[in-house]
């Protein structure tokens, strides 16, 4: 059994907290900034960090890592194509890793940045995926082009639909409002605003989310329906879109939101 809490760092980031209560270890992931996780292992004794889970190389992802290997001894996982501070252990597609006893199967997903990978655990269903995918929306492309993203979001998005998504930024918000202008009719996506609404000004976090709900209102997993591609239409001409095409007017468009 494995808890997963939200550690919350800088403006918007969540570091996840991974618990085995009968063990008394946890691991984390994407570690931005050491502080929130040391102040967690000072206020929880007893606890040793043993993985630190790395998804790709910004800082605010790992800023912390070494910090947090020092003091700790924490096995430092990432990816094999990205330069990752004190990593221990090189990670690429199909290769797996044994967390808290959990195995995580790697799932390479680039877009966002060239080397960026996914931590998936199918038994438990959960998905660790940096800034690839995110609620209601997904991770610029600084790195990788287009046709890589809108690859990396389908092999994302062929998961089973109750995989509990755990992406690191708390944009769901303002990725709602673009996604009801990209889909205004979308009721889901309507229900779901008033639902984000509320959490967030009881200071409820909106993560983590599930595919189930990214497949019923993340534009970016729905750029082939039938109301986004006229939506398109309308903004830049009618025309055939692949949906390669359609997933990059649509990144360009959020890019200006």
């Amino acid at each position: 059994m494995i808890n997963i809490e939200a550690l919350p760092a800088f403006s918007d980031n969540y570091i996840w907290l991974l618990q085995d209560p009968e063990l008394g270890h946890c691991a984390v992931v994407d570690p931005g900034d050491a502080a929130p996780v040391e102040n967690w292992l000072a206020s929880n004794p007893g606890w040793k960090l043993t993985d630190i889970l790395i998804t790709h190389h910004h800082f605010d992802h790992v800023g912390g890592v070494e910090q947090l290997k020092a003091t700790t001894g924490a096995r430092v996982t990432g990816p094999a194509n990205e330069k990752i501070p004190a990593r221990d252990l090189a990670l690429g597609e199909g290769d797996e890793v044994q967390v808290l006893g959990q195995t995580f199967k790697i799932i390479e997903v680039p877009g966002h940045t060239l080397g960026h990978i996914a931590y998936y655990q199918s038994e438990l269903d959960l998905l660790f995926c940096g800034d690839t995918l995110f609620a209601a929306g997904c991770g610029r492309l600084f790195e990788g082009t287009a046709e890589q993203m809108h690859d990396s979001l389908s092999r994302l998005a062929a998961l089973p639909a109750n995989t509990a998504v755990y992406c690191t930024h708390e944009y769901t918000l303002s990725n709602l409002r673009f996604a009801q202008a990209a889909e205004p009719d979308n009721q889901d996506i309507a229900q779901r605003i008033s639902d984000v609404t509320q959490w967030r000004e009881n200071d409820q976090i909106s993560l983590p989310t599930n595919l189930s709900l990214e497949l019923a209102t993340n534009p970016f997993l729905r750029s082939q329906s039938r109301s986004i591609l006229q939506k398109l239409d309308e903004r830049n001409g009618p025309r055939e879109r692949s949906a390669v095409q359609a997933f990059a007017e649509l990144r360009a468009w959020k890019d200006n939101f």
